[in-house]
């Protein structure tokens, strides 16, 4: 996800991303524990979209 995307959104559409991608960040996490998961590489792209949702939305607060 591109920043420049996420700051079109408002509060609330953040807000729900952010919760969306840290439920498909404990998913991810399992299916590595268990050895299903075939891109590592997505779990560390997941942890920085979730630092981009979560710095823009304390951009807004302050």
């Amino acid at each position: 996800m591109k920043p420049a995307e996420l700051r079109e959104k408002n509060e609330q559409e953040l807000r729900e991303l952010a919760g969306q991608l840290r439920d498909d960040l404990f998913r991810m996490r399992l299916k590595h524990y268990t050895g299903q998961l075939q891109q590592t590489s997505q779990l560390r792209q997941t942890r920085r979209d979730i630092a981009r949702v979560e710095t823009i939305l304390r951009e807004r607060q302050g």
